[in-house]
């Protein structure tokens, strides 16, 4: 069997909810094993629903393959000389709690540290360990207004939407996969972890991209132009004679080869189209000219004809149809695993392809305390005595 990237690496996973899940979850497609410290009562969105499969979540299962589950109060002292065992062995400690919570329990990065010096320690919070706004809860509808990406979607005479996906708190996640596997790298030529501080709304922010440069550099501030580009044309949402599609004309050469798909190679040379920011300028001509023409054929017709022109364009696909397309099923993007309770259950697998170490998702999803009684033993050195005595007094969960 092929090795895995991050094959050895072992993280304890003390989030919740999703930024951390999603993060940690991809860590263990990448091959690292991920012990999942749960409280008695389990990751909030063991409760999210419905819809459930079996009593489980189908949230829950969306972020937390490859985990294994230990259910843990370390507000007690023996479930605290546990976790301590266990924050010995780790590579990566992950947390989403609130900026000085775990100090009160003695598990802050300092105290990490100095338990092992190697340690990898991982915070994600709202707005980050400073700032005016460090002791605010942080979700992702939150973090999506106050990082400004919820200003910039919608129609423009409309209000602001968030994203149909958590947008923010996935792209916090994977920009934390991007920051554990950084600090692993300078850790092997350091020797010593580090602590890395990563908040929700500075996800946000750092998705703004040109949005940002024309209010930093121009002093404009965008506005929402619905799915049409605020610097692009034709670069937008048609409507066809059964469904949607987009079309994006990105260079002069696409444009030519735009205009003879639609059978107006006449529209390639009109004066006020010739160059994209014409086109940018009049922008509503160009649509009121389109939008009728769209109508006339079905939403694969068009499609056919802009892929022999190599006009970049797609469908706009409902997740049915995007999850069962045959470019899906070819890049192996649904994947099966067997559930312990469920049965088989499907998932969208792990877009990178490594050449020479592939990833892939290993186990499903765990449920609430299944690996418990296994973990504590391999670490810590438990008992069942001890097991049976530790459940008896609320220190590990049934």
């Amino acid at each position: 069997m092929s090795s895995k990237p991050l094959d050895g690496i072992l993280v304890l996973d003390l989030s919740r909810v999703l930024a951390g899940p999603w993060c940690t979850m991809v860590l263990g497609d990448l091959g690292a094993r991920v012990i999942k410290i749960e409280s008695l009562a389990g990751d909030d969105t063991r409760a999210y629903g419905p819809p459930f499969a079996a009593g489980e979540s189908l949230y829950f299962l969306s972020i937390n393959r490859n985990k294994e589950s230990v259910t843990l109060d370390f507000q007690k002292s023996e479930g605290a000389a546990l976790l301590t065992e266990l924050v010995r062995r780790a590579d990566v400690l992950i947390e989403n709690f609130r900026p000085g919570t775990l100090e009160r329990y003695g598990f802050g990065y300092a105290a990490c540290a100095a338990l092992n010096p190697r340690l990898v320690y991982a915070s994600i919070t709202g707005y980050g360990q400073n700032g005016p706004w460090r002791d605010r809860p942080g979700y992702d509808l939150v973090a999506q207004g106050e990082g400004g990406v919820m200003h910039l979607t919608g129609e423009a005479e409309g209000p602001p939407l968030k994203c149909g996906v958590s947008q923010a708190d996935i792209t916090t996640g994977m920009w934390m996969v991007g920051g554990i596997t950084t600090a692993l790298y300078v850790r092997e030529r350091s020797g010593k972890g580090q602590h890395i501080d990563l908040a929700l709304a500075d996800s946000q922010l750092s998705l703004l991209g040109f949005a940002a440069a024309d209010w930093l550099v121009a002093g404009h501030e965008p506005e929402r132009v619905g799915n049409t580009h605020p610097m692009l044309a034709p670069y937008a949402t048609m409507a066809a004679r059964d469904g949607w599609l987009n079309v994006a004309v990105g260079t002069p050469g696409q444009w030519r080869a735009f205009c003879g798909a639609i059978e107006h190679p006449e529209l390639a040379d009109d004066p006020r189209f010739t160059t994209n920011a014409d086109r940018v300028t009049n922008r509503e001509a160009l649509d009121a000219i389109l939008a009728p023409l769209f109508r006339t054929r079905t939403r694969e017709e068009w499609l056919i004809r802009l892929a022999e022109a190599d006009v970049p364009s797609g469908a706009v696909r409902t997740v049915s149809e995007a999850l069962e397309a045959p470019q899906t099923a070819a890049r192996e993007m649904v994947v099966a695993l067997d559930h312990s309770s469920i049965g088989p259950i499907r998932q969208v697998g792990l877009p990178l392809k490594f050449s020479a170490t592939p990833g892939a998702p290993a186990s499903a999803p765990p449920r609430l305390g299944e690996h418990t009684d296994r973990v504590l033993q391999e670490f810590c050195g438990a008992t069942p005595e001890q097991l049976a005595a530790w459940r008896a007094q609320g220190v590990i969960g049934a």
